[in-house]
């Protein structure tokens, strides 16, 4: 059976809850297949995917190495075609994550890519601390912390290493550069969820 497409993904926040198994795999080629080529120096094998892909979405690609970080780049607006921003991403994550250096040849049969793909983020209603702590879904949100210039985000499955709502937020304001405890009036928050695909090992 078809899965029914949204008109834009950028306008629909189920959009990623509509895809089936076999639509991450090809996200998840397209990812492995920018970065194969940049480490080969040749074009990337063409990955045929389908029309939707076309569409504007927000994506985040993660790279791991036997459980452990090794680059995780994305997007929080959905700007550009999905396929671009998997793309770009994908090459983001492997060689311009300023944590870690860029991902090297004898690497590649090692990591595991994910692919995040981000639904429309809604307003998080909180006039305080205590308030945005208690509207955060542990499990289920991604956060965005914005504040001026300073702004952050973690992913849902950042819950997996911080399942306190408090601490979750307090590792969230130092990502964006802030005090652990800081909250101002002017303060704004999004949540978001994904839906996500992983290499097998």
């Amino acid at each position: 059976m078809n899965t029914p497409r949204p008109a834009t993904v950028a306008g629909n926040s189920s959009f990623p809850h509509l895809l089936h198994d076999e639509d991450g795999r090809i996200l998840l080629q397209i990812a492995r297949s920018e970065i194969v080529a940049r480490l080969e120096q040749q074009s990337p094998v063409p990955v045929l995917a389908p029309l939707w892909m076309e569409l504007p979405g927000a994506s985040f690609v993660t790279l791991t190495t036997e459980g452990e970080l090794r680059g995780c780049i994305g997007s929080l607006e959905a700007i550009r075609p999905l396929k671009t921003d998997i793309r770009e991403n994908a090459l983001a994550a492997a060689f311009m994550d300023p944590r870690f250096l860029p991902l090297r040849r004898e690497e590649l049969e090692r990591i595991r890519i994910e692919v995040s793909l981000l639904s429309l983020p809604e307003p998080v209603m909180a006039r305080c601390e205590a308030e945005a702590v208690a509207a955060l879904r542990p499990g289920i949100d991604g956060v965005i912390f914005e504040y001026m210039r300073y702004r952050s985000t973690f992913l849902p499955q950042v819950w997996e290493q911080l399942p306190d709502p408090s601490q979750f937020l307090a590792y969230l304001r130092n990502k964006a550069g802030l005090p652990s405890d800081f909250w101002a009036e002017e303060v704004r928050m999004f949540r978001y969820t994904v839906r996500k695909w992983k290499e097998e090992t």
